[in-house]
């Protein structure tokens, strides 16, 4: 099993002991135990070796049956459990009738739409979204223009965003080129906050639209804009294994950290 320190509010919603709120205030009354100790809002645990009490019962997630939902997120909704206050937009929670405290695999911004994997298994809900198991995601990427070979191998072996530094490598596939527009097929194994779009802008190749495709080697399949479906054995498996590209994204050597200032070109 993999050993996972997780705030324990989380654990404690994921084992349905109510929303992530309420947890906090079983917490704040003093009620959560770890290890015999009163805790703090805050504090983290790790399941499988610490002991976890609320008011005297032992806290057990080994027990809960595993839930693995694939859902067909849409534009416009958000890929959140709680959104900004007076934001009035749907969440991915309220597509999904499902009770208890499911954590989610690929956040997808507003405006993009696609797959997104729901789970109350919290180990491979980590294992899926930690950056350093370089799990892949594809993308249906549209952009306006026609980008030639060299803006798709800079594309490939990495991009410098302004503050957060050099993109990882990727695959890009140029899949059709028409009138203006071009659509290709981008595999990643990273997720900086609106990538895709943020890259192909400083390219001078804007988005149009962006759909995810596969988590691993699941794929959306024929689920339309608000559907969802739970994953059965073989979906879980698919879901954990990566796409075959990730050989060359792996082989493929990162450009240098940060562009060069003016003073150091001189």
């Amino acid at each position: 099993m993999l050993i996972m320190q997780e705030r324990v509010q989380k654990l404690m919603a994921q084992a349905n002991l109510g929303s992530r709120r309420a947890c906090e205030e079983l917490i704040r009354q003093g009620r959560v135990k770890v290890n015999g100790q009163v805790i703090e809002l805050g504090a983290k645990a790790d399941p499988s070796e610490d002991t976890i009490t609320v008011d005297g019962r032992t806290l057990r997630l080994d027990d809960q049956k595993k839930v693995y939902i694939a859902l067909h997120k849409p534009v416009n909704v958000l890929s959140t459990d709680d959104p900004h206050k007076g934001d009035t937009r749907k969440t991915v929670r309220d597509l999904v009738h499902v009770d208890g405290h499911l954590f989610m695999i690929g956040r997808l911004d507003a405006d993009s739409s696609g797959l997104v994997v729901l789970t109350n298994d919290g180990a491979l809900a980590n294992r899926l979204t930690h950056p350093r198991y370089r799990h892949t995601k594809t993308y249906k990427v549209t952009v306006y223009g026609l980008p030639d070979p060299k803006v798709i191998e800079q594309w490939e072996q990495g991009v410098y965003l302004p503050d957060e530094g050099m993109t990882s490598p990727c695959s890009v596939r140029v899949k059709k080129a028409d009138r203006g527009l071009t659509v290709m097929e981008i595999v990643m194994t990273e997720g900086k906050k609106r990538q895709i779009r943020r890259v192909a802008s400083l390219l001078g190749f804007p988005v149009r639209h962006l759909t995810r495709t596969q988590i691993g080697q699941l794929n959306l399949g024929t689920l339309k804009p608000g559907e969802w479906r739970e994953l059965n054995e073989q979906d879980v498996l698919a879901l954990r294994a990566n796409h075959p590209v990730i050989r060359s994204i792996r082989s493929a050597r990162p450009r240098p950290t940060r562009p060069k200032r003016q003073h150091e070109r001189d």
